[in-house]
């Protein structure tokens, strides 16, 4: 199993940046995909982006592309989004979640991953 903790979110002006990073312990991620969700109250979670750790393919859903970036650091086990001109509509609690890359057929169905770390909240202020 692996266990998954989230962090590095917090309160930002409108334009600014963050990044979150996602820590996994119990098992290497090198065969999965993790992904980040975001939810904010009464939604479903949304895909952001999703990381295949093996060979770094990223996807991203529309509205964050060439804002956010994910990346993994295959030594300290933990995927990271950069987060770039935030704008109050990021406003969300943010998740990692985990699942073997083979296994996903949908990356931004959150039904796909097995794993979830607890969520880390981004407010951007405007």
């Amino acid at each position: 199993d692996v266990q998954l903790q989230a962090s590095g979110g917090g309160l930002v002006q409108a334009g600014g940046s963050l990044r979150l990073s996602c820590s996994a312990s119990g098992d290497t991620l090198d065969d999965y995909a993790v992904a980040w969700f975001r939810q904010i109250p009464g939604k479903e979670r949304e895909g952001v982006s999703c990381i295949v750790i093996n060979d770094g393919r990223t996807i991203y859903e529309d509205s964050v592309k060439g804002r956010f970036t994910g990346s993994a650091d295959h030594a300290k086990n933990t995927v990271y989004l950069q987060m770039n001109s935030l704008t109050p509509e990021d406003t969300a609690v943010y998740y990692c979640a985990a699942a073997l890359w083979e296994e996903i057929n949908l990356w931004t169905r959150s039904s796909e991953y097995d794993y979830w770390g607890q969520g880390t909240l981004v407010t951007v202020s405007s």
